[in-house]
């Protein structure tokens, strides 16, 4: 059933929220991602080719497992947006936002009327009946549940704007994809990203609106912090695994 977005509920507080980009579809690695502590997991549709049927059992083992789950989108795909808020997703990261324009129509796909456009539906998000729809529409109006993801130079440029919606909760960067757009190649670490990644921070601190940095190094990590930034995402799940494995397999060879 809809909640309070416990993410944000954090941030409002003072505090810290990280998360996970999941790449390995599983609602058991959900599940594990939740019990490692982590706060939220974006479940990925841009590079991943998943069926809603197993988006629906990773949502259940978030909500079960006390994690709140996300959905990445390769476009805004309106029809997309609602039902998956209306199965429990809640938040909307939205890949390579270049333009004021699609936020705002993602926005118009999450909120109900007078803030948007979106249909409504009295199934699992309203407990079947337990939270009445006009109790459910003034909860879901009240979220924050779009999140750009800026990583070209066109979003780098439509920031501001952006930043000027209603409804947008978090900016998201990505320096890998930004590297490519730059034509730096694939460079995060790149001063030119860093410093772009640095202008997008200021605009969002500015705004009052989350910036949610995903450091590569311990010196990023620790300059994002002494600016402020509370907001983190620990990279993606597959790289992490696969690393681990070949060095638990690197420590087996040597001995």
């Amino acid at each position: 059933m809809i909640r309070t977005s416990p993410v944000f509920s954090r941030l409002h507080g003072g505090k810290n929220v990280y998360g996970m980009l999941n790449s390995l579809p599983s609602p058991m690695l959900c599940e594990m991602l939740a019990f490692a502590g982590y706060d939220f997991v974006i479940l990925d549709l841009e590079h991943l080719l998943r069926s809603e049927e197993e988006l629906m059992h990773c949502i259940r083992a978030c909500e079960a497992a006390g994690i709140s789950p996300w959905l990445r989108m390769p476009q805004v795909d309106q029809k997309l947006i609602g039902r998956a808020l209306d199965a429990g997703i809640e938040a909307i990261v939205l890949s390579r936002t270049e333009s004021a324009e699609q936020v705002r129509c993602a926005i118009e796909a999450a909120f109900f009327p007078p803030l948007g456009k979106r249909g409504i539906t009295g199934g699992r998000i309203t407990g079947f009946g337990r939270l009445s729809l006009p109790d459910y529409i003034e909860l879901a109006n009240r979220q924050t549940p779009i999140i750009p993801m800026i990583e070209s130079r066109a979003g780098v440029e439509a920031l501001g704007d952006i930043l000027q919606l209603a409804g947008v909760g978090m900016i998201m960067e990505g320096a890998l994809d930004l590297a490519l757009d730059l034509g730096l190649g694939p460079d995060p670490l790149n001063p030119l990203v860093w410093q772009a990644l640095q202008g997008m921070a200021d605009a969002c601190l500015g705004a009052g609106v989350a910036f949610c940095a995903n450091p590569r190094t311990a010196e990023q990590n620790a300059q994002w912090r002494s600016r402020g930034v509370r907001s983190f995402l620990a990279g993606e799940d597959r790289g992490l695994l696969h690393n681990a494995l070949k060095a638990r397999l690197h420590s087996l060879q040597q001995q």
